[in-house]
């Protein structure tokens, strides 16, 4: 038996590198490369624990501000890199539990705990998933950013950081997604189910993907390549060895108001 999974393994592998190869053949913006994945097929890697993690959000109680409706597009900056402001962590890994909910949530709320008090402090996702296990969050099975900050975990008064709560994105629109990740790190819901998303690995990724969001990051920041393409700079949890060093970047500035795979649809951040 072991020997017969090895081998549908490596004719798995074949196929996968063949896909990069022909993919990065054909000159695109960004390319591909061999990483964690490559041994399990797309329909795999769509089913796996580890990318199942963002429950539907379609029945959400939206929440009743955004807070920088008001910015004046005039008054952002030109790029921005929460990195380079000691807002974001080191890259994490989810492993083999479907929490990217939590890790997409604790993102944002080191960035804004970050802005607000000058302290990057490295939080736990353990805590959330291990906490709330009930309802739409159900810890390594899936969950939402949203129900990450509402209030039900409590971690008494030893509490490394704390919250007042959460806002939206307005829905669709990548205007007041800028004017959000100008201010402070965003939880973003994004499709990331196709082969593409799955062997990413490096430079602005380009073209069309669906907007089934079923996966948590965090935007990071934005930014515009030297040939013009502009980008928005985003922050997964599956490790080093994905993407540009965990990091991903996606095309920002395209007609669909929906947002590369969907990124501008379900936007949130925390409050402080």
């Amino acid at each position: 038996m072991a020997v017969c999974y090895k081998a549908r393994r490596f004719e798995v592998f074949k196929a996968n590198v063949e896909f990069i190869e022909t993919l990065n053949a054909q000159n695109h913006k960004f390319w591909l490369g061999v990483n964690q994945f490559a041994d399990i097929t797309n329909d795999e890697f769509r089913t796996t624990n580890t990318n199942k993690g963002l429950k539907s959000n379609s029945m959400r109680v939206l929440s009743t501000g955004f807070k920088y409706e008001n910015l004046s597009f005039d008054a952002l900056p030109t790029t921005m890199d929460w990195r380079a402001k000691g807002a974001v962590s080191p890259i994490k890994d989810q492993g083999q539990c479907g929490c990217c909910w939590a890790f997409s949530a604790v993102a944002a709320t080191e960035g804004i705990v970050k802005v607000k008090t000058g302290k990057l402090i490295s939080l736990s996702e353990q805590e959330l998933v291990d906490c709330d296990v009930h309802g739409e969050v159900q810890g390594c099975e899936g969950g939402l950013m949203h129900d990450a900050a509402d209030g039900k975990c409590k971690a008494g008064s030893n509490s490394a950081a704390t919250i007042t709560g959460f806002e939206d994105v307005p829905i669709n629109n990548k205007g007041s997604l800028m004017k959000a990740v100008a201010n402070q790190p965003v939880s973003i819901a994004v499709y990331r189910g196709d082969m593409t998303f799955q062997f990413y690995s490096g430079e602005v990724m380009t073209g069309s993907c669906g907007t089934d969001l079923d996966h948590g990051i965090a935007a990071t920041g934005y930014g515009k390549t030297s040939d013009g393409t502009s980008y928005w700079l985003m922050k997964n949890s599956w490790g080093t060895t994905w993407g540009e060093n965990g990091y991903l970047r996606m095309e920002k500035d395209i007609a669909d108001k929906k947002g590369m795979c969907g990124l501008a649809m379900e936007p949130s951040y925390p409050t402080k």
